[in-house]
């Protein structure tokens, strides 16, 4: 008698009766290369694949209703509207893009120089490294190396590791001496013009003078993308400033005009998308911007960090909710994922494939 009432109470245990599933019922399924090898088929079964691959779908489904909104026709009383950062014109959606600086180290600068290319985000928001990175590879190669190498031994001979890629120092010369130049005339015009340079201008005057369609901000200038960088001196270009300010001192950098670009491109914006690589400060900015319009109608992270310490560039996208800068009826996605991975696959399943298809028609 004993022994029966251990099993049935083991089998009532094990062999619990399922109540209705707490979500819409999807079926778990994985792509089967038996239907051959079709690249845009095996991102869609992501949808149902389960874990991170889901979550890379659900990105680009988000991407896609914000490309969506933007293309959108503006209602007739704002089609005339244009923020004050050059007169870009406005759409429906206002898209922030933001990474952090070795994005543009690595080889997403390609993807990110495409979406600057053919005009497809707003507003660009980046580390100083992140504009530095850009120019420095205009004049020289960074070279892949491994993550192993000794850093002792790269001191040693003048070579600079970023996880597995390579930058001679002397890249960071041949930087000095083609910026130095540019600061000095940027110097000469604040005081004799009274210009008032913010880190958007300089790295629009930047891009200008880089004149290489290899070059990300190239791009921004010739479409006048406003690329903010309230961190512009913490890197190789905060070095050959303070070099400059020392040598030929008085050269002032305003980064409260700044501010208030980016908080009235969101507070003016019809609706705004976020696409943001990474953390830190890059992530924040934008979120906070889009504060400033009670949050962000689309919303999209990619980055490896968890959310156990606080930090920002771990929370999830609920909790930028708590503090307003998403949406309450916004559906955001986070990937968990190295960007240099997820990033090109989210492109080229939405800006690119739309791109595409246009030049088709």
């Amino acid at each position: 008698m004993e022994e029966n009432l251990v099993l049935e109470t083991a089998q009532n245990a094990v062999l619990v009766h399922s109540g209705p599933l707490p979500v819409e019922p999807v079926e778990i399924k994985g792509y089967d290369f038996n239907n051959g090898v079709n690249y845009s088929k095996l991102l869609k079964s992501f949808n149902t694949t389960g874990f991170q691959a889901t979550n890379l779908a659900k990105a680009v489904d988000e991407v896609n209703r914000m490309m969506n909104k933007k293309l959108e026709p503006l209602p007739e009383d704002d089609q005339a509207d244009c923020i004050e950062l050059g007169t870009r014109p406005k759409t429906s959606c206002t898209v922030f893009l933001g990474y952090t600086s070795n994005m543009i180290s690595c080889g997403v600068r390609e993807q990110i120089r495409f979406l600057a290319e053919h005009n497809l985000v707003d507003c660009i928001v980046t580390t100083g490294g992140g504009v530095e990175e850009d120019f420095i590879k205009c004049l020289a190669p960074t070279f892949l190396g491994k993550f192993s190498l000794s850093g002792r031994d790269l001191r040693d001979r003048g070579i600079n590791r970023i996880g597995n890629l390579l930058v001679p120092n002397d890249n960071y010369v041949k930087f000095q001496a083609w910026v130095d130049p540019i600061l000095d005339k940027m110097l000469e015009e604040q005081k004799q013009q009274g210009i008032r340079w913010t880190p958007s201008k300089i790295i629009a005057r930047l891009g200008k003078e880089i004149d290489n369609p290899d070059s990300v901000y190239y791009w921004c200038y010739k479409n006048n993308i406003p690329v903010f960088s309230p961190a512009i001196t913490d890197g190789s270009l905060g070095d050959m400033i303070y070099f400059r300010s020392i040598e030929n001192p008085g050269l002032i950098i305003d980064i409260v005009e700044d501010l208030q670009k980016i908080n009235k491109m969101s507070s003016f914006a019809n609706n705004t998308g976020m696409i943001i690589l990474g953390g830190g400060l890059v992530k924040h900015h934008i979120c906070n911007a889009n504060l400033m319009r009670n949050g962000a109608d689309f919303s999209v992270f990619i980055n490896t960090a968890q959310e156990f310490d606080g930090s920002d560039a771990g929370a999830r996208p609920d909790e930028a909710i708590s503090w307003g800068k998403i949406k309450k009826t916004a559906a955001p996605v986070k990937v968990y994922g190295e960007a240099s991975i997820i990033f090109p696959l989210l492109v080229a399943e939405t800006f690119a494939k739309r791109f595409e298809k246009d030049k088709e028609i």
